[in-house]
């Protein structure tokens, strides 16, 4: 039997994952992401306004606000008018005010024929969010006259919530007793000119489906394993053309999707990282090599047992009686600066691919594709998000510095390997 949430007066901590943004969270850094639904039609703004109206109700994960505790933060019900639609703008992903636009942390933006998902990524990982969009999506639609069932990532308005889709679900199965160590290696960072305050330049690359699948294939490897192993590519020929002084180590951050693994219907956060990477020091690396060692490396990391003993690593943390009981500011002061000496040092990017996105078949003749970014970088590097849709795959790249060195000789292998690639960007000049 369901267990049926009371939204009105919920409220609740802020999940494992979710702990570390607020923290983060500067004037020139957000750890918001956004999502896109490109459709086939141009948007109607006041449609997709009622849209959302509808919709949010639906999503008590997504219609709250931040609170400050003397030890924790956490989430509350927003019963505030909002959040607006509003025409979009060129560089997304803002910094999100915890106090502005009704205390809501999700954004909507529309731009012609693309609706917008901004979201502070304490509320949730790119497949909950995905859950909100879909819906909307379905929702305006519907108000332009089309028929559009519930299922398939598409939930019904009328339908109460069920209380699992607000569950922590890291703590329901941290379960492990071994505590696996971090590591402490640094890896390869790259240079670049800083662009001006909070410019973020995005450059999407939209290839065909079966070209990728159909490269993988030959490859014998999963496209996510292909996909790592051209940036990690990507990133030791732009390591060798730097000339530097001492090689280093060159790493991917991967989200990985505990759904998988771990049944559970929460739309809150529930991933954890790991860090396929490559030693130059060991001696030079061909292609194939590369792929791999990244297609053993995600065989042997990626399954239920490995992964339950890192978020208990991770749940161990707040779990502590010493901890609990730190004040707030200064448990902020410590994750910001471990997160800046040591974590955000363990990657040279990110790369986080969503997958094959489902709809009910009756939205397939008005969406065009998906798109996902996201959003700044920490530090001056880039970061890489993949999703696909129907006939098309889409790779987006944020970065916050001039050169796009890394997106170059990314989008360059995939041509060498036979995959046609459309480029789009809001740079003032087109990629190579």
């Amino acid at each position: 039997m369901k267990k049926r949430l009371n939204t009105r007066t919920a409220w609740y901590r802020l999940d494992l994952s979710a702990i570390v943004y607020p923290t983060l969270q500067r004037r020139n850094f957000s750890s918001v992401y956004r999502i896109s639904a490109v459709l086939k039609e141009t948007v109607e703004a006041d449609l997709l306004q009622r849209a959302v109206d509808m919709t949010l109700p639906r999503f008590p994960a997504f219609k709250v606000m931040m609170r400050k505790g003397v030890f924790w933060r956490y989430l509350e019900p927003n019963d505030r008018p909002g959040p607006f639609v509003e025409p979009d703008i060129v560089n997304p992903c803002m910094p999100m005010s915890f106090q502005g636009s009704s205390r809501y942390l999700i954004r909507i933006y529309y731009y012609q024929n693309r609706i917008s998902l901004e979201v502070f990524h304490s509320l949730s990982d790119g497949s909950g969010a995905l859950y909100l969009l879909r819906t909307m999506t379905a929702v305006y639609l519907r108000l332009k006259g089309y028929k559009v069932p519930v299922g398939q990532g598409v939930l019904d308005l009328y339908e109460e919530p069920d209380e699992e889709e607000l569950e922590d679900a890291y703590i329901r199965y941290a379960s492990s007793r071994v505590r696996p160590p971090r590591s402490k290696e640094k890896t390869y960072r790259i240079r670049g000119t800083r662009e001006p305050f909070y410019t973020l330049n995005i450059i999407t690359g939209i290839l065909p489906v079966q070209q990728v699948l159909s490269v993988s294939k030959q490859f014998q490897v999963s496209v996510t394993e292909y996909l790592n192993a051209v940036l990690l590519y990507a990133l030791l020929k732009k390591q060798e053309e730097d000339h530097v002084f001492r090689e280093l180590p060159v790493s991917i951050a991967m989200p990985v999707n505990l759904r998988r693994f771990f049944p559970s219907k929460t739309l809150r956060n529930f991933i954890t990282m790991v860090y396929p990477s490559i030693d130059p020091r060991m001696g030079s690396y061909t292609f194939e090599e590369i792929l791999l060692q990244v297609h053993h490396y995600m065989r042997y990391y990626i399954n239920s047992k490995f992964l339950n003993a890192d978020i208990t690593t991770n749940a161990a943390v707040t779990r502590h009686p010493l901890i609990r009981i730190v004040p707030l500011f200064f448990k902020d002061f410590v994750v910001r600066q471990f997160y800046k000496r040591v974590q955000d040092k363990h990657s040279s990017a990110g790369l986080t691919n969503l997958g094959v996105v489902e709809t009910p078949e009756e939205m397939r003749p008005h969406i065009e594709r998906f798109d996902v970014l996201m959003g700044q970088p920490f530090s001056a590097r880039t970061n890489c998000a993949v999703i696909s849709y129907g006939d098309y795959l889409s790779i987006s790249f944020a970065s916050s510095i001039v050169e796009a060195d890394v997106e170059r000789l990314f989008f360059r292998k995939l041509v060498q390997d036979g995959i046609h690639v459309k480029i789009e960007s809001n740079r003032n000049t087109e990629a190579e």
